[in-house]
């Protein structure tokens, strides 16, 4: 069969090439300006946020049907897991839904200071007495429903939900987004937002267009969490991290959220992943090198089943780097890169693409300028992937081994890191201002760090900080409960 052009074409239903990229096509005048946004999660819900901002029509598309209470869906594994959104992310969210900051914590979220956050490093606690970057922790099914509410409520955003999409084709100057056994939608542009899972590549492929490189460093990295109820047994309000190292590959932590609820999570790598039974639980806690944890989870009420999650690679699609690439067509989130959930960059990440989104999608007349606008969505993840890939590869679990520039790199701000548990003040900074995504890289090499390192290796580290005196609490509070 021979199809025109002009045809409607799907993916696994036809193999029609797109229109050369060089092509210019302006926006079709006779009606709205329709975006077609797959996946309902953080980065759909926040690409949306920046269309309608736009002024353009929005139509989201999720493959879960939503309930209107906070609770974990299929489409989200991680849902069961702690979650916070970085400083940066806080601000890109609030940009793009005023006072949304307020909505999340007037129904509970925790504004936690990561200053006074007792954190267990490789060589010993943070100073944990002077105030930095905010974090909102909360659970990520009650988020995701405020989130998701303020989005709808948008002029011009509309969501198909319990449909899957099963393939792209063009039909003139517009898309056309297949659904399984619910017809299609056609749109101006589509937004890919629909993570790890994402079959663009093979939708693509299907169109004409090459595959994207795609880079997958994997250090299996596994969790294991648990929900719990604090019943006034525990006075301690800031969280606690301890963080796994390459010599004892086992961390966790411990985050305050809505209803006077914890969220408790191991992370181990390798053969030192988590069980998935309330007693390997117990008995993983009871390995960390302070019993802070365990002394805070026995003050505390059970809440629920341990939930564990195993998907924590980090996979990069490099779209729009080489070869054509389709005018209105863009992606992002974990269909563009997904990073090891620890290092808590995903929903910031997400949201600072959107930002990028809102001034975007009034250039997407040709292939030209959409591609330009993917690799600007592309770079924003430049920074994260190199700290979540380098981090990770230092664990003899990896799938790969750091080169050159990351040993050295490494070494850096290992030295960083021991003058930081002696309270040096810029290498603080420039960690906070790098971990909240607040800075470029640059700042780790700023002349105040430099300066502290270069000292170092001619002089001595300063003591350790003590032992943060807010967890002397958690066996008192052992006790009494």
């Amino acid at each position: 069969m021979v199809n025109s052009p002009d045809s409607p074409t799907a993916v696994g239903i036809h193999r029609t090439p797109m229109p050369g990229p060089a092509e210019p096509v302006s926006w079709a005048p006779s009606r709205p300006q329709r975006v077609a946004v797959i996946g309902a999660s953080f980065a759909g819900l926040f690409a949306a946020a920046a269309v309608a901002a736009a002024g353009r029509e929005v139509i989201l598309v999720e493959r879960d049907v939503l309930k209107n209470t906070p609770e974990p869906r299929p489409g989200v594994p991680q849902g069961r897991q702690p979650h916070v959104v970085l400083h940066r992310g806080v601000l890109a969210m609030q940009q793009l839904l005023p006072g949304v900051a307020e909505e999340l914590l007037a129904a509970g979220a925790q504004r936690l200071d990561t200053g006074h956050l007792p954190w267990l490093s490789p060589y010993g606690w943070m100073p944990a007495s002077d105030a930095s970057y905010h974090v909102y922790s909360l659970s990520r099914p009650l988020m995701e429903l405020l989130v998701r509410r303020r989005v709808l409520s948008l002029p011009g955003v509309t969501l198909r939900q319990g449909v899957r999409v099963e393939g792209l084709s063009r039909s003139g100057n517009d898309w056309e987004v297949h659904l399984v056994n619910a017809g299609r939608i056609r749109a101006d542009a589509v937004i890919d937002a629909s993570g790890r899972s994402s079959r663009l590549p093979h939708w693509l492929a299907g169109l004409g267009y090459p595959g994207p490189p795609t880079a997958l460093i994997e250090a299996r990295l596994g969790y294991a969490s648990r929900r719990f109820r604090n019943n006034g047994g525990v006075s301690l309000r800031t969280g606690v991290v301890m963080l796994a190292t390459p010599e004892l590959p086992r961390g966790a932590l411990a985050l305050p959220i809505e209803d006077g609820r914890w969220m408790v999570l191991e992370n181990g790598y390798g053969d030192q992943r988590p069980g998935r039974d309330v007693a390997s639980f117990e008995r993983f806690l009871a390995t960390l090198p302070d019993p802070a944890l365990s002394r805070l989870v026995a003050a505390l009420e059970p809440d629920g089943d341990v939930a564990v999650h195993r998907q924590t690679g980090n996979q990069r699609r490099r779209y729009g780097r080489r070869g054509a690439w389709p005018r209105g067509l863009l992606v992002v989130g974990d269909s563009l890169c997904a990073f090891n959930p620890i290092y808590g960059q995903g929903i910031t990440v997400a949201a600072c693409q959107a930002e990028v989104l809102q001034k975007a999608v009034n250039h997407l007349s040709n292939a030209r300028s959409t591609r330009r606008w993917q690799r600007r969505i592309t770079a924003l993840t430049d920074f994260p992937w190199a700290v979540s890939t380098s981090e990770d590869l230092r664990y003899p679990s990896a799938n790969g081994r750091q080169d050159l520039v990351q040993r050295l790199m490494s070494r850096w701000t290992d030295r960083m890191s021991r003058l930081a548990v002696g309270d040096d003040q810029a290498c603080l900074q420039a960690f906070a201002d790098t971990y909240h995504l607040m800075g470029s890289p640059s700042r780790l090499f700023a002349p105040r760090v430099a300066a502290s390192v270069l000292r170092s290796m001619v002089g001595t580290l300063p003591k350790p900080a003590p032992r943060p005196a807010v967890l002397d609490g958690l066996a008192q509070d052992n006790v009494t409960t």
